[in-house]
């Protein structure tokens, strides 16, 4: 992005010295006054521009419609509503201990970051498939890297709005995505987001299914990543 910002001023900046030469040769002829006056006119128009540019670059929702930037926040408060269900906020926590169940209870091992920290892994139990897989039926869900959200960025979605959740996604420094396009190919691909639509026993899943989901997120991404408001 900070290429991108700098390329983008590049233009205005030419801009300027372009404008501020024809101006002064525009105005050769009718004395030094005139050529400050017209210079400073040109510079002016320039700055404009490249003020312009900047601020697209920078916004990109500023190029889109009303009815796509409408698109983008009603496709977020979807995905809100994924990122609030059990499924997925029972390992994203507020706190330092993952919850269980439909009720989102604490979990009942008293399982925290402490605990991996120590060496009891989250995979001890949660397996890369549920238990019904090898036979145990309600027995502990399971997908592949299973476990709590790093101590330095837990990516919290409990208590969070949908705005709040909007804005956690898009910066590098709380969800671990370096862009909207990571975060897309991770809702399509990793396999542990999957699972939330096949968590194994009596467990519900999101109240969207599995391509809705995809198909808002890659709305809200196209969309450059509107904020409901």
């Amino acid at each position: 992005m900070e290429t991108i910002r700098r390329l983008s001023t590049f233009p205005g900046l030419l801009l300027v010295v372009a404008l501020a030469f024809f101006a002064v040769v525009a105005v050769a002829e009718e004395g030094d006054d005139d050529i400050a006056d017209a210079t400073q006119q040109g510079v002016d128009a320039a700055e404009s521009v490249e003020s312009q540019i900047a601020d697209t670059v920078e916004s990109p929702e500023k190029r889109l419609t009303p009815e796509e930037v409408e698109a983008g926040q009603e496709a977020f408060l979807d995905i809100a509503e994924v990122l609030k269900s059990p499924r997925c906020m029972n390992c994203h926590p507020a706190g330092n201990k993952p919850l269980q169940t439909d009720e989102s209870r604490p979990h009942a091992l008293a399982v925290s970051h402490e605990s991996t920290e120590a060496g009891l892994e989250c995979a001890t139990c949660h397996r890369e498939q549920n238990s019904e897989a090898w036979g145990v039926e309600g027995g502990p869900p399971g997908a592949p890297h299973w476990g709590l959200p790093p101590r330095d960025m837990p990516m919290v979605f409990e208590g969070r709005t949908p705005q709040q959740l909007c804005e956690q996604l898009k910066d590098p420094t709380m969800s671990g995505h370096e862009d909207l396009g990571e975060f897309l190919h991770h809702v399509k691909h990793d396999k542990l987001v999957h699972w939330g639509w096949e968590p194994g026993g009596d467990r519900t899943t999101p109240p969207l299914s599995y391509e809705e989901f995809v198909e808002a997120s890659r709305i809200w991404v196209e969309s450059g990543g509107v904020c409901p408001e």
